[in-house]
């Protein structure tokens, strides 16, 4: 018995210091993909139609707070098909790789 308890505390010691030493990769993983929707957003011209903070024009949404108001999974969607989300919706589909638009919902879903 002792030796069990002593084997399934090293397996969770285990466990916890390779799940520690792959978070900040994750986690810079993740500012990674931000940072690229951010670009994406730009490069766009998303900005020609919304506001982000004080830099857009007002055509359309402002993104500022769209992630207070969206999961990412809903955004993402969205990006891919604005018309399955809303039939009216006045926002092109736009042509974009799968990862281009993981990266732009991963960001849109930062701004709160």
């Amino acid at each position: 018995m002792k030796g069990d308890f002593h084997m399934i505390a090293r397996v969770f010691a285990l466990g916890l210091a390779l799940f520690l030493v792959g978070a900040p990769a994750v986690a810079q993983d993740r500012a990674a993909l931000i940072a690229q929707g951010q670009l994406l957003f730009r490069g766009q011209g998303c900005y020609g139609c919304h506001i982000v903070g004080k830099v857009g024009t007002p055509i359309a949404s402002d993104l500022s707070r769209v992630g207070g108001k969206y999961k990412e999974a809903y955004l993402l969607q969205w990006l891919k098909d604005p018309a399955s989300q809303k039939p009216t919706a006045h926002m092109p589909k736009i042509a974009m790789t799968e990862a281009d638009a993981r990266a732009l919902a991963a960001w849109l879903a930062s701004l709160r």
